[in-house]
């Protein structure tokens, strides 16, 4: 490892294998934070059911209070707590510009991008599909969506919280259409490249 912890924040639209690439990362060694469970957290202090429709009010509801880098803002204190000790951190689920700015400019070359990247077609099979595999998960990793949600959700990510600037931004691009033996091998890859990086 580096002398100065890393932090690896994962980008990518819903169903693209964020989780599978950040699980990845876990069993590197790497401390997990999932900066949307703000969002799920709000819901149920709220009462709501975990919809896609609750959740996109609450995130822009969020967004509206403290600005496009919401998200990036309310976790800093974990991930600074997270490097205090030591360790490398994954940030699973930055979403916005703004967001993204914020952490480059605190954490400048410590942070890495990867985007994890599938065409839409395929990420839509692949939420409908979660329901069958996973059932009704209750860490809320592995949602359901039909085709429609899926598809509402990636416009409204794309156009109303700026979704799409760190995918472009990545440092790395992890491309998701074949077999979890081809995902393990770019994944390693990058593990290796971060981890030796000086």
């Amino acid at each position: 490892m580096p002398a100065q912890p890393q932090i690896v924040a994962i980008v990518g639209l819903c169903g693209a294998g964020k989780s599978e690439v950040g699980d990845r990362f876990v069993k590197a060694g790497f401390a997990y934070l999932r900066f949307g469970q703000i969002t799920l957290d709000e819901v149920a202090r709220r009462g709501l059911q975990p919809t896609e429709a609750n959740e996109r009010e609450i995130r822009e509801a969020l967004r509206k209070e403290h600005g496009m880098a919401a998200f990036a803002i309310l976790n800093q204190p974990k991930i600074d707590a997270l490097l205090a000790e030591g360790k490398p951190v994954l940030v699973d689920g930055l979403y916005s510009w703004s967001e993204y700015k914020i952490l480059k400019e605190k954490y400048g070359s410590t942070l890495t991008v990867v985007a994890v990247y599938a065409p839409p077609e395929t990420r839509y099979a692949r939420l409908e599909d979660r329901r069958s595999r996973y059932g009704d998960d209750p860490k809320m990793r592995f949602r359901s969506f039909s085709r429609e949600e899926a598809k509402a959700r990636d416009y409204a990510e794309i156009e109303n919280i700026e979704k799409a600037g760190p995918i472009a931004m990545a440092n790395y691009t992890v491309v998701n259409t074949s077999t979890l033996e081809e995902l393990d091998r770019q994944v390693s890859t990058i593990i290796t490249d971060i981890t030796h990086a000086v």
